[in-house]
């Protein structure tokens, strides 16, 4: 089965896109999905994130608190390496299964499989192509302070700790342009579509 990656650097509109992919039939693993069914309460991984940050790193309900969690990591890099050492192997073992599982489910010739640091954790052997969702940095900052409601500081750090937007783009088969609005995006997306459909029909 072809995979199509799509990734793109923070606030760039990934779930849009793959949202798109979805409307038309093609199966979407999101590692960010994953990535929050890891650490769901009671799971083995947020009993050791507990166990290393303390009680202030849950919620009342015993969920995650993200926003702590990303305060801490972004101000101390060792605690940032230990919590990737912890998620990614469990989150590249559930996407390799949910990869699977879709392939073999697929009413279309190919899955996404959609991860926002892709190129960064190194995983580019997982896609068969690549497709970016691409903005500039001052729409990133507008549209995820906006959305997250955090400061545009701690979204810098963020962005300069991803790929540059210059690197990512040269390792793009596809780049979607999500600087317009919603109908111009999903026209991309459908452009995309028929050009696999074509390139993939046996």
């Amino acid at each position: 089965m072809f995979v199509l990656g799509v990734t793109g650097g923070i606030g760039s509109g990934k779930t849009l896109v793959t949202d798109g992919f979805q409307s038309l039939g093609v199966s979407v693993v999101d590692a960010d999905v994953v990535a929050r069914e890891v650490v769901e309460r009671g799971s083995e991984c947020l009993t050791s994130i507990h166990d290393r940050f303390g009680a202030d790193i849950l919620e009342t309900t015993g969920e995650l608190n993200r926003g702590r969690l990303r305060e801490i990591i972004f101000s101390k890099p060792l605690e940032k390496q230990w919590l990737e050492s912890l998620l990614h192997p469990a989150i590249q073992a559930r996407t390799t299964t949910d990869l699977a599982l879709a392939a073999a489910n697929s009413a279309q010739p190919y899955v996404v499989y959609s991860a926002p640091l892709l190129l960064e954790a190194k995983q580019r052997d997982k896609v068969d192509q690549l497709a970016v969702v691409d903005i500039s940095e001052q729409l990133q900052l507008q549209r995820t302070t906006q959305r997250d409601k955090v400061g545009s500081d701690q979204i810098r750090v963020i962005i300069a700790s991803q790929l540059s937007r210059t690197e990512r783009l040269a390792k793009a088969d596809y780049v979607i342009d999500n600087s317009g609005n919603r109908e111009q995006t999903q026209l991309q997306v459908l452009e995309l579509h028929h050009t696999l459909l074509n390139t993939l029909s046996p």
